[in-house]
């Protein structure tokens, strides 16, 4: 066994001849514990989180999105959607159209956006697992449907079972003149709600959902389309697709995975996270504080030690990487019994769900605080605890030469 750990290890789990120093030697084997624990906890919490927004985003953003680079719209037969079909990977995609318009039920009125899908969206589509009330219909023969944001729902104060008063939508027509009137500004039609929707507030209060059809007619656009949303299979290479499909239309079209459509929100999700891991460090840097002092009075009380190991003919970079070795030993224990304790708890929580967010009947998508544990979390605590450690013992051991060097004496 290397000499110095047999010597570090002894001097970590032996009695000193200081109580005191037992307790604080066990006081920072809990403290590392403890910020360790405390960090492999909060950045599963945020991985759970995060993989929860994607989730719901994946509901109503699709795999691929592509949109006009310059303009709002696009000729849809300016897209070679043929080969785009044959290229591995793509399963489906939907032509869109996405605009303002206003929405009345009754007395109520509100702004949407009204998105206009094809009918293939149902096929590519998860806003069927999104649906808290009515059914997941757009068209039923000639009949179309609206599927409404829940926010949408609640600022017209819709009810799915009035079929008497059908909700009127009005959009400004292209060649507007207001001159003419409110009516010849505008061009309106009727439709009924099959159900309403929620994924997050964002979306909730501002997306109603309606058959291409429909919008096309109410818009009067013909061919022009606002984008075209992809659906890749399970497995599929996203990039490799993604720079496929680039290839193949040209710099005339912006083409985004799931991300970058919502580039923003997971850049704000990611600085959360990096912040939050970073402050957390710093309580873990104070909180390894302890280890300084417990080395600091652990080799006044090795004086003896120290002076044998002299006489014997150890060196004074031995003599250092003893201590060393005890700090990095008291940072290596808290930090296998804190990442053992966080992960035991993040187990408890997936499978138990016992912190609740909110009250029992919340409406929110989860009920509990989601969790998710990563091997990359896990082995980036212990490195920083490690190196935090590492520093930590640093000082008092390079002290030892400074102060005890000629001191120390056999009695």
């Amino acid at each position: 066994m290397n000499f110095p750990f047999y010597i570090a290890r002894r001097y970590l789990i032996s009695r000193k001849s200081h109580n005191i120093i037992n307790i604080i030697s066990a006081i920072s084997v809990v403290g590392v514990a403890i910020g360790a624990m405390a960090l492999i906890i909060v950045l599963s919490v945020f991985n759970g989180f995060d993989k929860l927004v994607v989730s719901l985003f994946s509901s109503f953003n699709a795999s691929i999105q592509i949109t006009a680079s310059h303009g709002k719209t696009f000729n849809v037969q300016s897209l070679p959607l043929d080969q785009l079909k044959k290229i591995p990977g793509v399963l489906h995609f939907t032509e869109v159209i996405e605009e303002d318009a206003l929405m009345k039920y009754k007395d109520n009125q509100t702004i949407v956006t009204i998105k206009g899908v094809s009918e293939s969206f149902t096929r590519m589509s998860g806003l069927d697992t999104m649906m808290v009330e009515g059914n997941f219909i757009l068209q039923d023969g000639d009949k179309d449907y609206a599927l409404l944001g829940y926010g949408v729902a609640g600022s017209l104060n819709a009810n799915l079972q009035d079929y008497l008063n059908p909700i009127s939508v009005y959009a400004p027509r292209r060649d507007a003149s207001f001159s003419g009137g409110f009516e010849n500004a505008f061009q309106s039609d009727i439709i009924f709600p099959s159900g309403f929707f929620q994924i997050q507030w964002e979306y909730d209060v501002k997306y109603a959902i309606l058959p291409l059809r429909f919008v096309k007619q109410l818009l009067d656009y013909g061919d022009e389309r606002t984008s075209i949303e992809i659906d890749l299979a399970k497995n599929a290479d996203q990039k490799d697709i993604q720079k496929q499909i680039e290839t193949l239309i040209g710099n005339k079209f912006t083409v985004k995975n799931r991300y970058q459509q919502q580039e923003i929100l997971y850049k704000i999700m990611v600085s959360e996270k990096n912040y939050i891991f970073m402050i957390l460090t710093l309580i873990l840097i104070i909180a390894t504080f302890n280890v300084i002092g417990t080395l600091s009075m652990l080799i006044l009380d090795k004086k003896k030690d120290i002076a044998v190991l002299q006489s014997m003919g150890a060196s004074q970079g031995l003599i250092q990487r003893i201590f060393l070795l005890e700090g990095v030993l008291i940072s290596f224990i808290g930090a296998l019994v804190g990442l053992t304790l966080g992960g035991i708890i993040c187990w408890i929580q997936i499978r138990f769900g016992l912190i609740r967010l909110g009250s029992a009947d919340s409406s929110f998508v989860v009920s509990a605080y989601p969790v998710y544990m990563q091997i990359t979390d896990f082995i980036v605590v212990f490195m920083t605890v490690m190196a935090i450690g590492f520093l930590a013992a640093c000082y008092p051991v390079y002290n030892i030469k400074k102060v005890h060097v000629g001191e120390i004496k056999l009695d």
